[in-house]
């Protein structure tokens, strides 16, 4: 008959039977519980975040979820490994896998938090109609991404014993030759991100810059697109912008309009003085404009001119000009009815004999 203990007692490679029992178990149960964790906690959990409206434990599942089986396993040999007397070499390269995989790991966590937020960002902005900034956004992200990961290989690189400062130096060289090769596109780039977060002007806003002026299509990375009156695509860098002054009517909350008349210099005072009240009665029955004044302004050459202030309540240019049109009608008919004659560049000659 097999005397138990005597098997278990019994020792090679520097351990008993009963050590590798032990770290058999504990393997099998770091595993049994890893799973567990993974394919019941977290599911029941992903399940609860379903029902609620707050996105948080959606990122908190999609963590947990970016956890893979080699971490788990390697973090149960390791614990496994710490109950028996194994060789040097073994223990560090197993540490060493250790320390790979939870690096990796921890880096597939922190991409996933970014690609979260970069998604939430942009899904905000798209209910904002800012659906045009998705590029930047996408850059921003695939940049932190790149420099979490850069980051992670030089962890893993320390950690096996490399030299990281030669690299590092060797990277911030080569990235100074690059910016310098790439100064200009670099500065469009910066001037999108610029564009992005200060918001001097959104898709869809009419702006003027120097002497062009259009309706906002498209923000790039490199450069924006604009659709001038004339029907043409102006292609604008964003560093030329960023540095210009830029009227953006789209942001105006009501548009302030000045215009001028001339009456002829035969017109009665009695008349004169009744034309202000003309015209404000007039513009009082425009549903979009706020009269400010009208004034008799001055005598010029060949006219008695009046100057007419009024506010529109909308930005919109076509409704300004329907209802600038629609006072300059009923002007014309006031002045018919009034028998009030509208001035133009005339000049008298007088002859002496």
């Amino acid at each position: 008959m097999v005397d138990i203990e005597t098997v278990l007692a019994t020792a090679f490679w520097g351990n008993t039977v009963q050590d590798y029992a032990i770290a058999t178990g504990m393997l099998i149960a770091g595993i049994l519980v890893l799973w567990f964790f993974k394919f019941v906690i977290i599911q029941r959990f992903k399940r609860l975040a379903e029902r609620t409206k707050n996105d948080l434990d959606d990122m908190v599942i999609e963590a947990g979820n970016a956890i893979g089986w080699p971490f788990y396993v390697i973090l149960s040999v390791f614990v496994a490994l710490k109950s028996l007397s194994v060789h040097p070499a073994l223990d560090k390269g197993v540490y060493f896998l250790l320390i790979i995989t939870l690096t990796f790991y921890a880096g597939r966590i922190v991409h996933k938090i970014i690609s979260f937020f970069a998604e939430k960002w942009d899904k905000k902005n798209d209910k904002k109609g800012s659906v045009a900034h998705s590029p930047i956004v996408n850059m921003l992200k695939t940049f932190a991404q790149a420099v979490l990961w850069i980051i992670v290989i030089l962890v893993i690189l320390d950690n096996l014993g490399f030299d990281v400062t030669t690299m590092l130096a060797g990277i911030g060289i080569g990235g100074v030759a690059i910016a310098i090769a790439l100064q200009g596109i670099l500065s469009d780039v910066f001037a999108s991100v610029s564009i992005y977060f200060d918001k001097p002007f959104e898709v869809g806003d009419f702006i003027i810059i120097g002497a062009d002026m259009g309706t906002v299509e498209k923000i790039g990375i490199k450069s924006t697109r604009i659709r001038t009156l004339q029907g043409q695509e102006l292609v604008v860098s964003n560093q030329e912008l960023t540095s210009s002054r830029i009227n953006n009517y789209k942001k105006m909350q009501r548009r302030r309009i000045v215009f001028s008349f001339g009456v002829t210099y035969d017109t009665p005072a009695s008349k004169l003085q009744r034309i202000p009240g003309v015209v404000k009665k007039i513009i009082d029955k425009e549903d979009l404009a706020d009269i400010d004044r009208c004034h008799f302004k001055s005598f010029d050459d060949s006219s008695l001119t009046f100057e007419v202030v009024y506010y529109m309540k909308v930005s919109d240019y076509n409704k300004y000009m329907d209802t600038q049109q629609s006072i300059n009608l009923e002007i014309v008919k006031a002045f018919d009815k009034a028998k009030i004659e509208m001035a133009f560049p005339t000049r008298t000659v007088h002859l002496k004999k």
